[in-house]
C-alpha cells in the first residue's frame, strides 16, 4: 500500500467516495461498491461486503452457522477446498478516463486469485500479505465495467506445491487432520496467515477473500508513490531529517517540492523529474523538537509531515505521513565478566525495561475487526502500563490503524515477519515472493514511531536447532543429511540474507533480529541463556512450578505464559448449559493445547481447592493464571537491569477459547490483565519468600528519583494487627532495589500461617502508589472468612462509585454484571480487601443507578466451595 497517506488526505479533505485531490489525482474506493460472490460451478450470486472473507459472507447469507459456536468449526472445513468468485460493476466517468495512468490496487487478496477486468485477465496473486497493482486503462470502458476476482482453493493450491516439493516440510501447528488432510501440512508452501491453518490457541478456518480495500487511482502528470522520513540525528536541540520520496512522472519536468511540518512550510526546492520513476531525497531540520516517548516515560508527540509538488502554483500531488521523533537502539553489550551480553532497547538515550505482551490477530476473520476493538485492545495494554507489544510471526502484518494506535498510546512494537514454527522452501519464485512481501510491508510501516525491531521468525531456530542433535523439536531427525542441508540453506537465505537486506535498505536505522528466541551471534536460546531473548515454557509445557519463574530469567523474556478459561458470561456465548464441563466435547474443542484443560486443573490442585461448580471453576482458573503470571513479571522486573524485558504470552484472542490470553475474544479483561495493571505500575513494591526469608523490593520506571516510604503490617484475617515495620528508601529510574530481607520466623512469631497476611504499602509523601499482599501458604490452605462486608453505591461524574468495607479479609473479590458490555469494565477487580481498609471502585455509568444495583453481583474466594 504505497499511497496510504494520499488516500487519507483525499478522504479528509473532500469526504466523498469519488475524490479528487487536485484536478490530476483521483481515487475511487471500489470496496464501497455492491459486490457479489458465488461458489464456482454454481449460478446464484449473493451479496458480499468488501473487505470480507468467504466465511463471513456465507454466514451473512445464512449459508453456514457461526463456526465459533459449539462444534460448528468441523462442519465448515469444506469451504477451503472449493473455488470462489467475486464480482462488482462500476462506472468510469470521462474525467477519470482522460487520465494518462489508471491503476487498480488491491491492498490484500487472500490468497490465490486471478483478476479479470471486463473478462480480460489482469494478473494473479499468490501472497495474502502483498499489495497488488495493475495498469488497467487499456481494459477500461467509459461507463460500465465488470471486475471479477476468482479465488482458487488455498488447500488445492497448497497440495499442488506440497506434492511438487521433494519432501514435506515440518509445520507443528498446522491442524491438517482437523481439515481432513491427514498428515498433509500445506501451510509452509502458502504465503498466508499461518494461524488460519490452526494453532494451539486457534481454530482451523482457512479463509479466502478480498480482505483489504480495493482502489482505482487515476493520475496524469505526477504521482507521489511513497514518502519516507529518515531520522538521521535526533536530540532535544534539533532533529536532522531526510524526506525520501518515490515519484512517478509522465514527462521530464521541473517542479517545486515543498515540505511542510504541522502545516508550516519547512523546506522548498526546485527538483528535476525525469519521465518514469524518480527517487528524491531532501534534508530538513526541526529545531527544539518535541520527542516521542514510550508509554509512561513521556509524551507521544506526533508530527504531521507533508510533501507537496507544484508547477506554476498548481498542486500536482501531495502525500502526508505522521512521525514521532525519537532515537531507538537495540543494545547488546558484553557483561563485565564476559559470560553474557545485554539485550535491551534504548529510546532517546534512556534504557527501557519492556513491559508488555505478545499480540495475535483479533479475529480469524480479519475484516470484521472494528476500529473500536483495535482501540479497546491497544488502550487496554496502555492502561495496564505496558510499553511494548510483540506482533507475533504466525499472524499478519497488521492494519495501519493498529500501528497508529501504538504510536498514539506509546506502545513500542517488536514486529515479526510472518514466519512461525515451520521450515520453508527455497525455490526462486517463492524466495522472490518473500522478498516482495517484505519490501511491501517494511515500506508501508517504516514511518511509525512505535516500530523498533523487525524479527525474522518465531521459534524456527529453536525448533530446528542446527548442530545440536538432541535439541529442538525433533524436526531435523526426519531428514537425510542432504535434505537437512537444503532445508537449513533455505533458512539462512531467508532469515540471514533476504530479510535483513530488506530492513537495511528500506527501514534505515531499524534493528533486525533473525529469530525469537535466539542468543547473540545466532546461537540457540535455552532456559539458562545469558544473551539474546528467551521463551520460557517450563511452566505449562514442562510442568514446572510457578516458583521456577524466579529461577529461569533471561536478558529479555519474550514469551512465557499460563492458560485460563474466559469467565462464564463469555463462555455462555459459544456454549450451551449441557457443555459446561471442562471435559465436554465443546469445551475441549475450544482448547487447542491438547493438554490444556486438565493441565489447568492439575496446577489448580497445587494451589487452590478445586470447585465443583463450573462457573466457580472458571473464576478460580483465572485467579490461578493471574497468580502465576504476576509472579513471573515480578521476577523479571526484580532482576532488572540483568533482565530488561517481559512480554508474556498472550494479550488477546482470535476466537472464544481457553488460552494464555489476558483479554478474551469478546474484549473482557481476565483476572490476569487486572493483575498486570497492578504489577506493571511504574513504581511497584514486590514481596516474595526465599529460603525462609521475606524479601521486599522496590522497582521504578519513573524518570524522577523518588523517596518512598514502605510500611508492612502482619494482619490476622479477623483484622487484628500482629507485627509492623517501616522503611524509607530512595530509588531512581530503571532500578530494582531490595529494601529488606527479614526472616519469616521474626514476622509470623509462631502464628497460624493459614490465618495471616503481610500487607505492604508504598507511599510517596501522602500518596499511596502501590501495595502488595504476601501470604505464607497456598490459597487452598487458607482459612478464609465467609466474607461479611458492606458495599455502598453512588453516582459520581458519569460513573458509579462502589465503596467496599470489611471487618475481615475478603480475598479476590470479583464484581460483575450479567450481559454487560465487554468493553466496559470496573476500575479494579479480583482484589483483596484488607480488614478496615476500604476499597473504592468505579464503573462507567451505562444505566440507571437502581438497575446497576440490581444487576451487580460479586464472588470471592472465601465463598467458593
Amino acid at each position: 500500500m504505497k499511497n496510504r497517506f494520499l488516500c487519507l488526505v483525499l478522504v479528509l479533505t473532500l469526504g466523498a467516495d469519488h475524490d479528487c485531490l487536485s484536478q490530476h489525482i483521483m481515487n475511487n474506493d471500489l470496496s464501497k461498491n455492491h459486490w457479489e460472490y458465488r461458489q464456482v460451478g454454481t449460478k446464484e450470486w449473493r451479496d458480499a461486503q468488501i473487505p470480507g472473507t468467504i466465511h463471513t459472507h456465507l454466514m451473512s447469507n445464512g449459508m453456514i452457522e457461526d463456526p465459533f459456536y459449539r462444534l460448528n468449526e468441523k462442519d465448515v472445513q469444506w469451504i477451503d477446498k472449493v473455488d470462489w468468485e467475486y464480482r462488482t460493476f462500476f462506472a468510469v466517468d470521462h474525467q477519470t478516463f482522460s487520465r494518462s495512468n489508471i491503476i487498480l490496487r488491491f491492498e490484500g487478496l487472500d490468497t490465490f486469485a486471478d483478476i479479470f477486468l471486463n473478462d480480460k485477465k489482469l494478473g494473479s496473486s499468490d501472497n495474502m500479505f502483498r499489495t497488488w497493482e495493475f495498469e488497467v486503462k487499456p481494459m477500461l470502458n467509459t461507463g460500465k465495467n465488470e471486475l471479477r476476482v476468482y479465488f482458487h482453493s488455498p488447500i488445492k493450491k497448497g497440495l499442488e506445491k506440497l506434492q511438487a516439493h521433494p519432501y514435506p516440510l515440518p509445520a507443528s501447528n498446522d491442524q491438517s487432520e482437523r481439515g481432513g488432510l491427514g498428515d498433509k501440512k500445506v501451510s509452509p508452501y502458502v504465503r498466508k496467515a499461518p494461524y488460519h491453518f490452526g494453532w494451539d490457541w486457534g481454530p482451523r478456518l482457512v479463509t479466502s477473500g478480498i480482505w483489504r480495500p480495493v482502489n482505482l487511482i487515476a493520475w496524469d502528470k505526477i504521482h507521489i508513490q511513497d514518502i519516507f522520513i529518515i531520522q538521521q540525528k535526533v536530540n532535544r536541540q534539533e532533529a536532522k531529517l531526510k524526506a525520501r520520496l518515490e515519484i512517478s512522472s509522465k514527462i521530464d519536468q521541473d517542479v517545486e517540492l515543498f515540505i511542510n511540518v504541522n502545516d508550516k512550510q519547512y523546506h522548498r526546492i526546485i527538483v528535476r523529474l525525469e519521465a518514469g520513476n524518480n527517487l528524491i531525497s531532501e534534508k530538513f531540520v526541526i529545531k527544539q523538537p518535541q520527542l516521542w516517548y514510550p508509554n509512561g516515560l513521556g509524551d507521544q508527540y506526533l508530527y504531521s509531515i507533508e510533501a507537496i509538488i507544484k508547477s506554476n502554483a498548481e498542486v500536482l500531488d501531495k502525500a502526508a505521513t505522521t512521525v514521532g521523533l525519537r532515537t531507538v537502539e537495540l543494545v547488546q553489550e558484553p557483561d563485565e565478566d564476559g559470560n553474557g551480553r545485554s539485550f535491551y532497547f534504548k529510546v532517546n538515550g534512556m534504557p527501557v525495561f519492556a513491559k508488555g505482551a505478545n499480540y495475535i490477530p483479533n479475529d480469524v476473520f480479519l475484516p470484521r475487526v472494528s476500529p473500536e476493538k483495535y482501540e479497546h485492545i491497544i488502550k487496554s495494554a496502555a492502561e495496564a502500563h505496558m510499553n511494548m507489544l510483540r506482533v507475533w510471526g504466525g499472524g499478519i502484518y497488521e492494519n495501519e490503524l493498529f500501528y497508529d494506535l501504538c504510536d498514539q498510546y506509546g506502545l513500542l512494537v517488536w514486529q515479526d515477519f510472518m514466519f512461525a514454527c515451520s521450515m520453508y522452501p527455497a525455490g526462486d519464485e517463492f524466495i522472490e515472493n518473500i522478498r516482495q512481501e517484505a519490501i511491501d510491508n517494511v515500506k508501508r510501516l517504516r514511518n511509525h514511531a512505535s516500530i523498533v525491531l523487525w524479527c525474522g521468525n518465531n521459534e524456527i531456530l529453536s525448533a530446528w536447532a542446527p548442530g545440536k542433535e538432541d535439541w529442538g523439536w525433533g524436526w531435523k531427525q526426519r531428514y537425510r543429511k542432504d535434505e537437512r542441508e537444503e532445508i537449513w540453506n533455505a533458512y539462512e537465505l531467508i532469515f540471514h540474507q533476504i530479510l535483513p537486506e530488506v530492513v537495511k535498505q528500506h527501514a534505515t536505522g531499524t534493528d533486525y533480529w533473525a529469530s525469537s528466541p535466539m542468543e547473540a551471534d545466532h546461537a540457540i536460546s535455552h532456559n539458562e541463556s545469558k544473551s539474546g531473548d528467551m521463551h520460557y515454557w517450563g511452566v505449562w509445557h514442562g510442568k514446572h512450578s510457578f516458583s521456577n519463574f524466579r529461577r529461569y530469567i533471561g536478558r529479555f523474556m519474550s514469551e512465557y505464559g499460563f492458560q485460563s478459561f474466559p469467565m462464564i458470561n463469555s463462555v455462555e456465548r459459544y456454549t450451551q448449559a449441557v457443555d459446561h464441563d471442562i471435559e465436554s466435547a465443546v469445551m475441549m474443542a475450544h482448547q487447542r493445547s491438547g493438554i490444556g484443560n486438565l493441565r489447568i486443573k492439575s496446577y489448580m490442585e497445587d494451589h487452590y481447592k478445586v470447585p465443583e461448580d463450573f462457573s466457580d471453576f472458571l473464576y478460580v482458573g483465572q485467579l490461578l493464571q493471574a497468580k502465576g503470571m504476576r509472579m513471573a513479571v515480578d521476577a523479571h522486573r526484580t532482576a532488572m537491569p540483568y533482565c530488561m524485558g517481559s512480554l508474556y504470552w498472550q494479550l488477546n484472542d482470535c476466537w472464544p477459547v481457553a488460552s494464555w490470553s489476558g483479554i478474551d475474544y469478546y474484549g473482557r479483561w481476565k483476572a490476569m490483565h487486572y493483575a498486570m495493571k497492578e504489577t506493571m505500575k511504574p513504581l511497584t513494591i514486590t514481596s516474595f519468600i526465599e529460603n525462609d526469608t521475606i524479601r521486599l523490593n522496590l522497582i521504578s520506571d519513573l524518570y524522577e528519583k523518588k523517596k518512598v516510604n514502605v510500611h508492612a503490617q502482619l494482619i490476622h484475617f479477623n483484622g487484628n494487627r500482629r507485627w509492623e515495620n517501616s522503611w524509607e528508601e530512595k530509588i531512581s529510574y530503571g532500578n530494582s532495589k531490595e529494601i529488606t530481607a527479614v526472616p519469616i520466623s521474626s514476622v509470623i512469631q509462631g502464628l497460624d500461617t493459614s490465618e495471616i497476611v503481610l500487607h505492604i504499602q508504598a507511599k510517596t509523601g501522602e500518596e499511596k502508589v502501590d501495595e502488595d499482599y504476601l501470604y505464607f501458604t497456598e490459597p487452598k490452605n487458607l482459612s478464609l472468612p465467609e466474607g461479611q462486608y458492606d458495599m455502598s453505591i453512588s453516582e459520581n461524574e458519569g460513573a458509579f462509585k462502589i465503596l467496599i468495607n470489611s471487618k475481615t479479609l475478603i480475598k479476590n473479590l470479583y464484581l460483575y454484571l450479567d450481559e454487560a458490555d465487554a468493553y466496559k469494565r470496573f476500575s479494579t477487580n479480583y482484589m483483596d480487601v484488607m480488614p478496615g481498609n476500604p476499597v473504592e471502585i468505579s464503573y462507567p455509568k451505562t444505566m440507571q443507578l437502581d438497575e446497576f444495583k440490581n444487576r451487580l453481583k460479586t464472588k470471592h474466594l472465601g465463598g467458593i466451595r
